[in-house]
């Protein structure tokens, strides 16, 4: 689905990236961990477009930056950790935003657009809030909102920055099973950043391990998530235990 070689981001003079390569195949998911400043928000934004880079990013063969922003925004659809709210927008227009790249310029929503987000809102069980605000919603109803808008784009790459960074256990897990349900039913590609390792390894295939904006480590959650490797770039002192689904790195006082 995406091949990544060799990607650079400087930002303010400042290199943040440094020569990452990174593979995810069609149907497969792939999180992101790393201590903050890794670098991991910026390889999702340079990932869609919206970051300037040097290296070569392919999405199933193409070259990203080959593509016009419309197409890219067809193969690829961002969650955003703290996505802009338009004041006074309902959840159903909002949704609509994502079927933008599909929309003429100077042209109108057609009624496969406006079915592609009625179908966005009721697969996500938002139909009793769409005509609310978008604002009055709880973090867990609003995080669905988001993931409907990317959804609506028909993109087969879904990019999640931190989903579960502002919601309790309860609506992590709802949202986690929710994104893994519809990348089942309908082959969606998910590459995903986390901050929860525990929660990370028990949703993700694969996962990669970045640090001062270099892949250090990559493989299944237990290849990833180890005592030695965490405390090497976290400075976490953890235990890794075995889990039902992946490991779990419970911290030590």
């Amino acid at each position: 689905m995406i091949a990544v070689r060799d990607l650079r981001v400087s930002l303010g003079g400042v290199t943040v990236l440094d020569g990452v390569d990174l593979d995810v195949a069609a149907g497969e998911w792939v999180t992101v961990i790393g201590p903050n400043g890794a670098g991991k928000s910026t390889l999702l934004r340079a990932l869609t477009g919206r970051t300037p880079y040097a290296g070569r990013v392919s999405l199933r063969g193409d070259d990203l930056g080959a593509l016009r922003r419309r197409e890219r925004a067809r193969r690829v659809a961002m969650v955003a950790q703290s996505p802009a709210v338009p004041p006074g927008m309902t959840v159903r227009e909002y949704v609509l935003l994502g079927r933008t790249p599909y929309v003429p310029p100077l042209g109108r929503e057609s009624a496969a657009d406006l079915a592609a987000a009625d179908e966005e809102i009721r697969s996500l069980h938002l139909a009793a809030f769409a005509d609310r605000p978008l604002t009055t919603l709880s973090g867990g109803e609003r995080q669905r909102a988001f993931l409907a808008r990317a959804l609506a784009q028909r993109a087969p790459l879904l990019l999640l920055d931190e989903p579960t960074s502002a919601l309790d256990i309860g609506h992590q897990q709802d949202v986690l099973d929710l994104v893994d349900r519809l990348r089942r039913d309908r082959g969606l590609t998910v590459l995903a950043t986390m901050h929860d390792l525990s929660i990370a390894g028990g949703y993700a295939d694969r996962m990669v391990l970045l640090a001062a904006g270099r892949v250090v480590a990559a493989g299944t959650p237990a290849e990833v998530l180890t005592e030695r490797l965490l405390a090497t770039h976290y400075r976490a002192r953890v235990r890794v235990l075995p889990g039902e689904h992946g490991p779990l790195v419970v911290p030590v006082r």
